[in-house]
């Protein structure tokens, strides 16, 4: 899904991929800590790696919204700032999708990722 709304009083390109029912929110989703010494050293699980759905109501809200139910509701405040699968596109207009089939590192250039 790519959509144009107003955010932050600026026109600006969302999107995600759509699979809500595999929507956390970046504060929920199953996680790794990789450092006792660095507290922001964690990997987000994959798709795979997590057996089971994301709950369809996480129980966190932004600006009142909470994960949508229905295509309607699609993007909503919530998907633009908590769910780890949408994504802004940079300013030439290039979006680029987060890809939970693999696990995602907070801090990839500490373990061999760009």
């Amino acid at each position: 899904m790519e959509k144009i709304i107003r955010y932050l009083g600026e026109q600006v390109k969302v999107g995600c991929d759509d699979k809500c029912n595999k929507a956390w929110g970046i504060n929920s989703r199953p996680k790794m800590k990789l450092s006792v010494h660095d507290e922001d050293d964690i990997v987000w699980l994959s798709d795979t790696d997590i057996k089971k759905d994301a709950p369809e109501d996480p129980h966190t809200y932004e600006g009142g919204d909470g994960k949508p139910s229905t295509d309607d509701e699609k993007p909503n405040k919530w998907c633009v700032r908590e769910c780890e699968r949408c994504a802004f596109a940079n300013k030439d207009g290039k979006l680029t999708l987060p890809d939970y089939s693999k696990k995602v590192y907070n801090q990839p250039q500490k373990h061999g990722e760009k």
